[in-house]
């Protein structure tokens, strides 16, 4: 059994210790954490730069060693701070590593979840910077993975700060996951009387050659109709040719494809209302374009 007077007797050589730290010393680890944050800021800077001045798979392969290169960097810094505590504690460092587990384990227990999250995120790669990924209700474009938390900017504009954490308890869409192109699903609905094969050929023909559009042996244009009740809907499955056009893409196409359907006879479908019957009473359904009442005409 360890007795207490020597837990006491390594306790206070701790705090001796402690107290006996030169403040040179912690002027430079806290300079070297300093130095390497700014540091980071200022190659991700650069990086981003340069990246939109590439191609666009140059963009995407520029941006995916961002993070990477921003760890690197946290790691040397770190790597200092450790062989600093060395030199400070020496044998005196397990008593220390003691206290720091606790602390982690009641107080920083999210923080560290979130720097494991952000490890796993920079190797394993989930998703990469300049990805369109869904995560929780959010939905948009990854522009930073730090250490603590991933940065996504919404179609809104607003940049969401997600906790990497996430990742042990989400489920992550990436809708690219690393390419420069992405599938986008567009929905247009037409009156059920319409016919439907002249339609499925305009909007082909509008996707095919939408200045937007991305067509490979691997990426073709998928087009799917479902006839419903009321209406058909017609479902196009397109690549854009870059991400960041996804709602211009999807624009262009409502634009175009409902010019040539009006043109060619093919309407939206007719909204229609259900009269609720009083009880004993038949439910009636009529639409939009009133029909004049059989009644009021024999009356007239």
């Amino acid at each position: 059994m360890v007795d207490g007077s020597s837990v006491n007797t390594t306790r206070e050589q701790l705090l001796e210790t402690i107290i006996s730290i030169e403040t040179q010393t912690l002027v430079n680890i806290i300079l070297a954490f300093f130095v390497a944050y700014i540091f980071a800021r200022i190659i991700t800077a650069l990086l981003l730069k340069l990246s939109e001045k590439m191609s666009r798979s140059g963009r995407i392969k520029v941006k995916m060693v961002i993070p990477a290169v921003k760890f690197g960097i946290y790691i040397v810094a770190f790597y200092y701070f450790l062989t600093e505590l060395l030199n400070i504690f020496g044998p005196e460092l397990f008593l220390l590593t003691g206290l720091i587990g606790a602390a982690v384990g009641f107080g920083l227990k999210d923080l560290f979840a979130d720097f494991v999250g952000g490890v796993i995120i920079t190797f394993e790669k989930p998703y990469q910077v300049g990805d369109k990924i869904s995560i929780g209700n959010y939905y948009g474009e990854v522009t930073d993975i730090g250490l603590r938390a991933t940065k996504l900017v919404t179609p809104d504009d607003n940049t969401v700060t997600a906790p990497n954490s996430l990742i042990f308890n989400e489920a992550i869409a990436s809708g690219n996951y690393g390419a420069s192109e992405m599938m986008v699903v567009i929905d247009l609905y037409i009156a059920s009387e319409s016919d439907v094969k002249a339609a499925m050929k305009i909007l082909r023909e509008t996707v095919v050659t939408s200045k937007y559009v991305y067509i490979s042996r691997t990426s073709p244009v998928i087009l799917l109709h479902k006839s419903l009740p009321f209406y058909t809907r017609l479902r196009v499955k397109a690549y854009v040719n870059d991400l960041r056009d996804e709602f211009e893409f999807e624009s262009d196409i409502h634009t175009r494809a409902w010019t040539e359907l009006e043109k060619n006879g093919i309407r939206a479908p007719q909204l229609h209302i259900l009269n609720i019957p009083q009880i004993g009473e038949e439910p009636e359904l009529r639409t939009t374009s009133r029909r004049k009442d059989r009644s009021n005409g024999r009356h007239r």
